[in-house]
């Protein structure tokens, strides 16, 4: 008795073998036929691929405790050809598909809805064509990207009905039919992270986005948006992002905005948004905050000089007033600043290049007042320096003219005075330099034909004298000399 119970014991384990590398097999053939698909790819991505090879060697495949394929991973591959999913779809223990940053074409099939078992998908960042298919099938998806992938079409939105528990939808960047903001999305309570920047919402953003609190990432910009900005969205106390940026948004920041203690970037730049800033002064973790071409009004607020993590403002062609907190940029490793084309007032903050960071200060079209700081003077990191168009005076610091890096100085339409130093020999980056309508004066110092990039230079209406440097016409680059207005002598010699 004991015998054949053991020999019924083994002849089950046996057939289990048998079923067992029977799988094993149709999933060596399985996967030679993907790889056969893609075979105008990068051919050193499948080397390992061969029959010879264990399954579970494969370069990108993971197999799970029974020898099954359980993920592929091939992102960036620079793979090539129609995705074969009715071979991948074969894999019945795949949890895991990501493609994404490929050259994959064609039609996405609805051969997807097979693969059952997938928890994480990426098709995003390729370049497919047609719609994306019906997936109802794939409950499980906990992460779906398919942005910038060329769809188009209506999105089938209620395919999301059954994804409980996803948790990443990425779907921005593809041209998909206009459609309102979809209902269904608001009961995927365990999203954390929501792209659906540039793929033709329109209308407003439901009260119910407040219902998504487990948001840390909420990006719907280059949209059709329009209406005010929800009070349901000071809900999302998780929300470290919000992109809302390139819509038609109106109204003014909701009330409850600085609820959102943990967030570090905020753009609803270019929109037709309104009213002060006063909700942006608890938003004290922010790294970046960009409002410009917007109409709010009123002053920056005290406590965004207080902000330890800034590095990036952008609050250009608003109406802002006032002074700019002068501990401004102090703290952080500080990057950008343009506040231009407002009507901002009193001295430049003087620290906001104080780590030695700062690439870009644009400040023009302001009512500034006061001299250019001498901080920036030792800013050798500086690209783009603009002050044109304010009411600033005094002489220019000398370290200013030789920034070693800075491509472009525009001190136009101010009240500066005093030479330009010898220091401009040092500035071998500058193209563009305007200094058009000041009180500068002195000669041109011979210097400046070490400025050897220079393509642009605008000196009119201004108070210089002596003659014009001969070797100025060295200056290989230069296609644009304005003189007029000064009270320069001699003769200029064009070679």
């Amino acid at each position: 008795m004991a015998a054949a119970t053991v020999s019924r014991r083994n002849f089950h384990l046996l057939s289990l073998f048998c079923l067992l590398s029977v799988a094993a097999s149709d999933e060596l053939q399985t996967l030679l036929s993907i790889k056969a698909a893609f075979l105008d790819s990068n051919a050193r991505v499948f080397d390992s691929w061969e029959s010879s090879t264990p399954v579970c060697s494969f370069s990108g495949i993971t197999c799970d405790s029974n020898g099954f394929v359980k993920e592929i991973e091939l992102s960036n591959r620079n793979l090539t050809g129609l995705l074969p999913l009715s071979s991948i779809c074969q894999l019945k223990s795949l949890e895991k598909l990501s493609l994404g940053f490929n050259n994959l074409y064609g039609r996405v099939t609805q051969d997807l809805n097979d693969c059952v078992s997938l928890t994480y998908l990426d098709l995003g960042n390729n370049v497919f064509s047609g719609s994306f298919p019906e997936v109802s099938s794939l409950s499980g998806l906990v992460s779906l990207h398919a942005n910038n992938s060329g769809f188009s079409g209506t999105f089938p939105w209620n395919s999301l009905k059954n994804m409980t528990n996803i948790q990443v939808l990425s779907l921005g960047d593809n041209p998909f039919d206009r459609t309102p903001f979809p209902s269904v999305i608001l009961n995927l309570t365990k999203l954390n992270w929501l792209y659906m920047s540039n793929c033709s919402i329109e209308g407003e953003i439901p009260e119910e986005i407040g219902n998504l609190g487990e948001l840390i990432e909420l990006e719907l910009s280059q949209n059709y948006i329009t209406g005010e900005i929800p009070r349901g969205i000071t809900k999302l106390k998780k929300l470290w992002q919000l992109e809302l940026y390139l819509n038609d948004l109106t109204g003014q920041l909701p009330p409850g905005l600085g609820n959102l203690t943990n967030l570090e970037y905020f753009d609803a730049s270019t929109n037709r948004l309104y009213g002060n800033l006063s909700e942006i002064r608890f938003l004290n973790k922010l790294k970046s905050l960009q409002l410009f071409q917007n109409q709010f009004s009123g002053e920056v607020p005290a406590e965004v000089g207080e902000f330890k993590n800034l590095v990036n403002l952008s609050l250009y062609e608003n109406k802002l007033t006032g002074q700019l907190p002068q501990k401004l940029g102090s703290w952080a490793e500080f990057i950008f600043i343009d506040v231009s084309e407002n009507f901002l007032s009193g001295p430049i903050p003087p620290d906001m290049c104080k780590k030695g960071t700062m690439w870009k200060l644009l400040m023009l079209q302001n009512n500034f007042t006061g001299e250019i700081p001498g901080s920036y003077a030792n800013c050798t990191t500086l690209i783009r320096f603009r002050v044109s168009k304010n009411r600033l005076s005094g002489q220019v610091p000398g370290g200013i003219w030789g920034l070693p890096n800075a491509e472009l100085i525009d001190l136009a339409e101010n009240d500066f005075e005093g030479p330009i130093t010898s220091d401009i020999g040092k500035a071998k980056s500058l193209a563009h330099l305007y200094l058009e309508k000041n009180r500068f004066s002195g000669e041109l110092p011979s210097q400046i034909v070490n400025a050897s990039s220079l393509v642009y230079i605008d000196l009119s209406d201004n108070q210089f004298s002596g003659g014009i440097p001969a070797a100025i016409g060295e200056l290989k680059q230069l296609t644009t000399l304005w003189l007029q207005g000064n009270e320069f002598s001699g003769r200029y010699q064009i070679r």
